[in-house]
Order: C-alpha cells, then structure tokens, then sequence
C-alpha cells in the first residue's frame, strides 16, 4: 500500500490517505476511529494495517483526484529521524572522507521534515554551498533490539524518499553534522510511504536526483557499503529501534559539492528525488538576504 499525508486547498489540516494512482482515499473515510498520521498507523501494527486493507477492498469510500491536494511530509511525527552518512563509496571518496569501520551515524531534527513540492528557505549570510542528496528511507515498524542481519527487514514497515540537504560549509566547519542538515525544510520526506510488501528488495531500487532539468545522480541502492538489512542490525545493539523510526540510509556519488564546476542550491533552483517503485520527491529552494 501507497500512503501519503495530504494538505486541502485551503490547507486546513493535514489527512493521512491511501494513493491508489492517482486517486486519493482518506483513512477517514476507511476506518473509525481512525489513524491521524502515519505514525499512528505504524503504531497501530499489523492489525491497523490489515483493518485498513479490508476496509479498502470494499470500494465503498470515495476517491478523491491526487491532484486537489498537496503534500506535507510524508512522515509527521516520527520518534527520531536517523541519518547514515557516508554509505556510498562513490560519495564518501568525493567528499574526501573515509567511510570508517562503523556507520556514521547522526539525527536530524524535527523542524527539518517537509513534504513534496515544498518551498525550502534559508539565509545566505548562512550558507551560499547548499548541496542536495538523495537517499532511500526506512521506516521501522516493530521494536527492533538486538537484531541480527538475516532479520533485520522483519522490522520494516516500509520506504519512503528523502532529501538529506546539507549545508557544506557548515558540513565542513563543525565536527558533527546534524545543524548543517537540520535547517528548517532541509529533510523533504515522501511524497508516498509504501509498505515493505511493496519493495521485495530495499538493495536494487534506482535512485537519482535532478537539479534544474540535469541529472546529477544517478545509481542503485545496491551499491550502499551497508545494506538496509546490515544498518538496522547495527543500530539496534545498541538503541532499540522504535515503531515510525525514519533511518536515512545514505546518498549516493554526484554530490553538487564534488563536480567541476559545483553545482549548488540556489535560489530559485528546483531539485527533485527519486526512487523507483517510491516516488519523486520535489523541493523549490528560496533564498534570502
């Protein structure tokens, strides 16, 4: 199943829907009472979900155009958001950092989470060197702890996009990385959050990006130095995992900071993201004095 929180026209609150399409149908029309929010569902575990199946199934409730509607982060309220960082080898060599013999691992902060088709925001006395990184998202749905490889996607919920915008500069300056990634609307999630049944294998998807009409990544999440199943089984020794959990598993190479010339967010720019079988994820970037 496809799942996306939708914004109205007149944007007066946000609904938790199932896309079938280009169809739109609302949780609350499937169940009562209903999920509000992803993270309500996943919470709700393998029962919601199969409730909301059957519900579905009826054909009883009415679709609604996809197009009538925008998009607000295609997760709200997760408990954490986990980045890895480095999970490329083409992406860690550009940047000129080693990919260590452990994950690198950081959050991201709450006020970074934004929707598809958003407009992100950011002063230039901050930062001039904006980068864009397409990355697949993982989103736990059972506690996991303690997890060993061969069962870690036992735990997935499902997948979504994400844009880990960066700010190099600040990259750069500062030892660790989660205000440079963390300004307000530098995580774009979504547009749609598939479940796990819908993505046999999270390690041969294609992911790329495009910034202002040129592709500039372009790969196969087969290519990530620690597979999906490897990060989880590593996270969980030492945290345990929590259900609507986002873990952001890496970028690809092709990074704007590494090409000649760079290529950097700049006002105006549009970058989107994708992954095949997920979605394409869009982001308008504005900057101000």
């Amino acid at each position: 199943m496809r799942f996306a929180h939708l914004r109205g026209s007149d944007s007066s609150g946000i609904h938790l829907a199932v896309i079938e399409d280009s169809a739109a149908v609302l949780v609350a029309d499937l169940l009562s009472p209903a999920p509000a929010t992803l993270q309500e569902l996943i919470e709700g575990g393998d029962d919601a979900l199969e409730s909301l199946r059957s519900a579905l199934a009826d054909g009883d409730a009415p679709r609604h155009p996809l197009d009538g509607f925008g998009f607000a982060s295609a997760v709200l309220d997760p408990p954490i958001v986990i980045a890895i960082g480095l999970n490329y080898a083409a992406h860690s060599s550009e940047l000129g950092l080693k990919a260590d013999t452990a994950p690198t691992v950081f959050t991201l902060w709450p006020n970074s989470l934004t929707g598809h088709d958003a407009v992100t925001e950011w002063p230039r006395s901050l930062s001039e060197s904006v980068d864009y990184e397409a990355e697949l998202g993982v989103l736990i749905g059972t506690p996991a702890k303690d997890v060993a490889a061969q069962d870690a996607l036992d735990h997935v919920w499902g997948y979504t996009v994400v844009n880990d915008i960066t700010a190099r500069d600040i990259q750069f300056a500062e030892a660790q990385w989660s205000r440079c990634k963390s300004f307000d609307g530098f995580t774009p999630t979504g547009p749609f959050a598939v479940t796990a049944d819908e993505i046999p294998d999270p390690q041969d998807l294609h992911i790329w990006a495009v910034v202002d009409g040129q592709t500039v990544q372009d790969a196969s999440t087969g290519q990530m130095v620690r597979s999906v199943s490897t990060l989880l089984a590593h996270l969980s020794q030492s945290v345990t995992l929590q259900p609507g959990t986002l873990i952001s598993t890496g970028s690809p190479g092709g990074a704007g900071y590494s090409r000649d010339p760079q290529i950097f967010l700049r006002d105006r720019s549009t970058v989107t993201v994708g992954i095949d079988g997920i979605g394409e994820l869009t982001t308008h970037c504005r900057i101000h004095d």
